[in-house]
């Protein structure tokens, strides 16, 4: 993250440092709020019509330009990405919160701004999104093409790595950080958003791929900590997990671009909620969301079920007299 300004990046690592945000979260703020005040160069008339958004430098924005930013201006740019930019509800309100977060610490942290523009700036509609994942039988056709794998160190690798994804619903984040001594017997510890730590319980299959994997784990004098290595002996990407699963979903028939690494933390919870009796509020702490208004989505997957237990009711049987 380069080229910003002092204020900005400010803000970014009182968010780090004192609001202990991750840093995956840090940078999804430094883009959103660097395509904001983009938008406002060119809004202000302070760059080229004609210069391309991706080019407009904002290391000299000032407090000067951002204490001219009014509400209309924060409407313009929401409209911006929606039109423009084609971002849907769930990106538009992402955005909205980076930039209230930001003009809050400037109004109300280091009260460098006289009036807070986005204080009124509302969230957009959300979209009734479900949750795309996995059917059970896909999931298990995908684990048995991860074994087809003639490799024995990536095979069992990857199948671990897949096996801990469609278990234990983990974000990649998550994944690509474990440490070999954050497993203890069925636990693992890991770092979620926000940098809060959480208790995973591993099944069976969790706790044979991972023992199966160790095994055949190369030695790296660099990395003794990390659990996931690459080629080159190296804590494993987000990429190369990414390009990992991408290749297997291709091998097993499945669209990548309809699946993904995070479509296997979707699967993991799907099939906890339909196969495990698993209630609402231990399917939150489960995946470490902080809202159980988001983990609500899996709550609409399981029609069969919602009429199952309505034909299951004992009155169901009474017919009418006449």
């Amino acid at each position: 993250m380069e080229n910003m300004p002092a204020i900005l990046r400010d803000y970014l690592d009182y968010m780090e440092t004192i609001k202990g945000k991750s840093p995956n979260t840090v940078k999804e703020y430094y883009f959103d709020l660097r395509t904001m005040l983009r938008f406002m160069k060119k809004r202000f008339k302070l760059v080229d019509k004609n210069i391309s958004y991706d080019n407009i430098n904002i290391d000299d924005v000032d407090i000067q330009l951002i204490k001219r930013i009014r509400l209309q201006d924060l409407h313009g740019y929401i409209s911006y990405i929606d039109k423009q930019r084609n971002n849907g509800n769930y990106a538009k309100s992402r955005k909205v919160a980076s930039i209230r977060s930001f003009f809050h610490y400037l109004f109300s942290i280091i009260e460098v701004i006289e009036e807070n523009p986005a204080e009124n700036l509302e969230f957009p509609k959300k979209d009734n999104r479900q949750p795309v994942y996995l059917t059970l039988e896909e999931a298990e056709n995908l684990l048995d093409v991860v074994q087809k794998n003639p490799n024995e160190i990536y095979r069992k690798r990857d199948y671990a790595i897949i096996t801990l994804f469609l278990n234990c619903g983990l974000r990649l984040s998550e994944l690509v950080s474990i440490d070999m001594d954050k497993i203890r017997n069925d636990t693992l510890s890991v770092i979620g958003k926000g940098n809060k730590e959480r208790t995973i319980y591993l099944n069976e299959s969790c706790i044979e791929a991972i023992s199966r994997y160790i095994d055949v784990r190369p030695y790296s004098d660099k990395e003794k900590e990390a659990l996931f290595l690459s080629k080159r002996r190296q804590r494993i990407s987000n990429r190369a997990v990414q390009h990992m699963v991408d290749k297997y979903l291709k091998d097993a028939g499945l669209d990548t671009s309809v699946y993904s690494t995070h479509k296997l933390r979707h699967t993991a919870a799907t099939l906890m909620y339909k196969y495990g009796d698993v209630d609402i509020r231990a399917l939150q702490e489960i995946l470490g969301h902080e809202s159980v208004a988001t983990t609500q989505i899996y709550t609409h997957i399981d029609d069969e079920r919602l009429r199952q237990a309505v034909k299951s009711n004992p009155l169901s049987k009474i017919k009418t007299k006449d």
